[in-house]
């Protein structure tokens, strides 16, 4: 295939702002490949080398040649020439990149220079992002989409399933199997309001606890043991306490969806901070992280993640000791599941992701086969400042300065701001009423009289050293304000400390 080819169909992709019409353009560039071909379209046109990096940057692409005035690079030979800089080392090495660089560049017309500039510098933006381009091999291959994405999903390498797909089609597809090792994306959980909404959708359902930890996946080979985060890196040296607890498991190979949390000494959680703190750091392990685990995807050479949850469930409840397994309970009606939330929320825990019973695992999807549900926490706070916005909310004010009751000391302590929740008509509505209530500004602050009260709701309060308060509300938004409750009504520090520790509100 001529380099040219690659350029043109890189252009028409950029030009067009049409899914379809980008799809239709990859998937032509790719039914024209060859076998050693695939793989550089592929990467070349989702912006990456197949070599990952190959030691050019913009100091070795600023001196351009002059461009050719035919084109007659091949991607063959760009591959190997890119392999060959790649591999170069040891002393003289830069000058020999150097040469290499501009002699590549001597045969490349106007067009492919800058294709390949760009390719090299990492700013090859084109819309050929991986979803796209997934979409295109399928069509390219005349398989469905969905068997690409599944692919996709379990080996991780667009290339090499698109070299796959277009070779053996969706029986070499079908063929690709999870890799012990190799992580997948989780699956996801959509939101029901309450248990009688989900328990409406799924029934009868395993009714999990969900927790406020850190989602881990752990995958091991024999006394190998690799642990990844929610974003698939991987962290096993910080999480010796994981390892141990999955290297002592009675199989030889397994892979497992959970949560690593800290736990008080009674059993309930530390704020998530503390997690997220201990998770983070590769230095003191003062505080241990629990794992609980609450999903298997393959034991010893068994993939299950075609199988319904009930059979995997089974399977975990076989090989993972109960003090190491999330919570579950397996319910017909809403009462049940009520029970199970209610349970959850009494162990200081964030509510219960509601899972069907007969769903396998959607890894990498948001579907209906998990739904979370958790209380809507409110407080009715009042608005100590709020910002000038920018942007479409340019010219009124956005971000709302937030303040508890503070009955100890006297006056208000701050929580937080927020700009969620708030629609074109109550943003005109805040700035009239805070501009009459101003006081003084600050920046871009504006510091008003605490009258006004307005109700927020939240998933969470968390330890936090930024206001004087030592607490902040996590995922803060309007809900709308109250103007028929003054400020000394307003909830109380004493009130968000409840609910911080896991207390009565």
């Amino acid at each position: 295939m001529q380099l040219a080819a690659l350029v043109d169909a890189s252009a028409a992709v950029a030009a067009t702002p049409a899914r379809n019409a980008k799809i239709a353009a990859l998937a032509e560039l790719l039914r024209e490949a060859g076998p050693d071909e695939v793989a550089p379209v592929v990467r070349w046109l989702s912006g990456e080398l197949t070599q990952r990096q190959i030691g050019v940057g913009w100091a070795l692409l600023r001196d351009r040649p002059l461009p050719a005035a035919a084109a007659t690079l091949t991607v063959a030979e760009v591959e190997a020439i890119f392999t060959a800089i790649g591999a170069l080392r040891g002393a003289g090495s830069q000058t020999a990149r150097r040469a290499a660089v501009a002699e590549l560049l001597a045969r490349a017309t106007e067009d492919e220079q800058a294709f390949l500039v760009r390719l090299l510098g990492g700013e090859l933006r084109q819309g050929a992002l991986a979803g796209v381009m997934a979409d295109a091999v399928a069509k390219a291959a005349d398989v469905p989409a969905t068997a690409v994405r599944r692919a996709l999903m379990l080996n991780g390498d667009l290339a090499a399933v698109a070299a796959v797909a277009l070779t053996d089609g969706r029986d070499g597809l079908a063929a690709l199997k999870l890799q012990v090792g190799r992580p997948l994306a989780p699956m996801l959980a959509g939101t029901a309001a309450d248990i009688p909404a989900a328990l409406a959708k799924i029934a009868p359902a395993a009714v999990d606890w969900k927790l406020d930890g850190a989602r881990i996946q752990v995958h091991r080979e024999g006394d190998a043991v690799t642990v990844y985060t929610r974003t698939l890196d991987e962290v096993a040296d910080r999480l010796p306490e994981v390892v141990a607890v999955v290297r002592a498991l009675p199989v030889g190979a397994i892979v497992l969806d959970g949560e690593a949390i800290a736990l008080r000494d009674d059993g309930r959680p530390e704020p998530f901070q503390v997690t997220a703190s201990r998770f983070g750091s590769r230095q003191g392990r003062s505080v241990p992280l629990a794992s609980l685990f609450f999903d298997v995807l393959h034991v010893d050479g068994e993939d299950l993640l075609d199988a319904p949850l009930a059979q995997r469930s089974a399977v975990l409840e076989r090989v993972v000791p109960a003090a190491h397994r999330v919570p579950r309970t397996v319910a017909a009606d809403a009462g049940a599941a009520q029970a199970a939330f209610d349970a959850a929320l009494a162990a200081g825990h964030e509510g219960v992701v509601v899972k069907a019973l007969d769903a396998p695992y959607a890894a990498g999807r948001r579907g209906s086969g998990w739904l979370k549900v958790k209380p809507v926490h409110t407080l009715d706070l009042v608005v100590l400042a709020a910002e000038w916005g920018h942007g479409r909310r340019r010219g009124t004010l956005s971000n709302l300065h937030l303040g508890a009751r503070d009955e100890e000391a006297g006056g208000w302590a701050m929580l937080g701001k927020t700009f969620k929740g708030l629609t074109d008509e109550l943003l005109a509505w805040q700035t009239e009423r805070l501009l009459a209530l101003e006081t003084h500004r600050e920046g871009i602050a504006v510091h008003v009289r605490p009258e006004l009260v307005v109700e927020i709701a939240f998933d969470g309060v968390q330890t936090s050293s930024r206001y004087p308060s030592g607490m902040a509300l996590r995922f803060a938004r309007v809900k709308r304000y109250r103007e028929d409750k003054p400020a000394a009504e307003a909830d109380t520090v004493a009130t968000v400390r409840a609910i911080r520790d896991g207390g009565a509100v």
